[in-house]
């Protein structure tokens, strides 16, 4: 995260400058070390804890190389072979990050040679991230924590 001092040398009477703001909205897909990830999500996420494993991790960055988001996605979850899930996908709230990291699973996804991509969320939780990228609802899981089991092809265009 940017530091206080940072933005102050970027406002021009207590605003944010046109190029600083362009400059805050870049956000760039990468691989990131598991540690890092696991430690950006303990540090971030509400309510899980990360991962200790996963087969593709990937972080967001801003312009400047600040690490703003991470997903992780695995395979190994998931009865057939055909099938990854979002296991934890985690931001500090920077707009379009959490967009930015469910594309990129996504394209990982069909890279690694998965057909489908699934994620879940609380049942509180409303998706609109999920929505937006082409996800959509398709079960209801009930137990200790209810959860929704939402889905999106990994091989093309919305469904």
């Amino acid at each position: 995260m940017e530091n206080f001092n940072e933005i102050c040398a970027d406002t021009e009477n207590g605003c944010l400058t046109r190029s600083s703001r362009r400059r805050n909205q870049r956000l760039a897909i990468s691989p990131v070390a598991i540690q890092t990830a696991r430690a950006f999500a303990a540090w971030t996420h509400r309510h899980l804890a990360p991962p200790p494993e996963a087969e593709i991790v990937l972080g967001v960055q801003t312009g400047n190389g600040t690490l703003v988001g991470v997903v992780f996605v695995s395979g190994w979850h998931c009865d057939d072979e055909a099938t990854a899930e979002i296991v934890c996908l985690s931001t500090d709230s920077t707009p379009n990050a959490c967009s930015a990291l469910l594309g990129a699973a996504r394209r990982a996804a069909r890279a690694a040679g998965y057909r489908r991509l699934i994620a879940r969320t609380r049942l509180a939780e409303p998706g609109t991230s999920l929505r937006a990228a082409g996800f959509r609802p398709i079960q209801l899981v009930g137990g200790r924590t209810a959860s929704v089991v939402w889905e999106a092809s990994a091989v093309g265009g919305r469904r």
